[in-house]
């Protein structure tokens, strides 16, 4: 029979909610609920449920007293990254546009990535946390980035340090890429590599920095 004190023990060991917990083994959320809660003795997924949990069946049924006794312990996804020499970069998706693109905190929808941090530190050093990463529509700065291409911006740098860098901005409330020019008087000149495309001026407080353009990886 399984102890559901001992799940609820390593559940709470290891951070997982029945929801995250279940969405690990591959089970409803009520199937977790019903072990722990003491109304299901048993389970077809005990073994799963134990490896999640980072245990053994054994222990959860009460056999042995070890949790670590027998148990197969997988490493953990940041384990197998430091393994490989990956970091995880959080990706913004259709957040920022080459031309303008609407940028709303309530909507943007962000993926984790792994991504080999031997490439990303040929761009920035910064620490992972300040980096993201997006695949910005448009063609407005072609040809220094192509639509989709994938662009790191480094959020850490928020201030307009150097003339003519590019930089994701939110202006007037829309999400852009730019060449950044601050002029005497304190306005900003906003640039496009793209010949088509003239440049805006805005004046201070219509802009605010997002990151500076760390690197670009050309799609093929």
């Amino acid at each position: 029979m399984i102890k559901p004190d001992r799940v609820a023990e390593r559940m709470k060991l290891l951070g997982y909610s029945q929801s995250s917990l279940a969405r690990e083994v591959g089970v409803s959320q009520a199937t977790i609920g019903k072990i722990v809660t003491g109304l299901s003795a048993g389970s077809s997924h005990l073994h799963k449920i134990a490896r999640v949990l980072r245990t053994s069946a054994a222990y959860l049924t009460g056999e042995i007293d070890d949790p670590a006794e027998d148990a197969f312990i997988p490493p953990t996804p940041a384990e197998i990254a430091a393994q490989m020499g990956l970091i995880k970069v959080e990706e913004i998706d259709l957040s920022i546009g080459m031309g303008l693109g609407f940028l709303d905190e309530n909507v943007m929808e962000r993926v984790d990535r792994w991504i080999p941090e031997d490439w990303v530190r040929n761009f920035t050093h910064s620490a992972a946390a300040h980096l993201s990463i997006v695949k910005p529509h448009g063609d407005s700065m072609y040809p220094t980035i192509n639509d989709r291409d994938i662009v790191m911006i480094d959020r850490s740098q928020r201030v307009i340090d150097r003339q003519e860098g590019i930089w994701a901005l939110n202006y007037g409330g829309l999400g852009t890429i730019k060449r950044v020019r601050v002029m005497p008087d304190g306005k900003y000149k906003l640039m496009a590599d793209n010949p088509q495309v003239p440049p805006e001026v805005a004046a201070d407080g219509e802009v605010s920095v997002i990151g500076r353009v760390a690197g670009v990886f050309r799609r093929t």
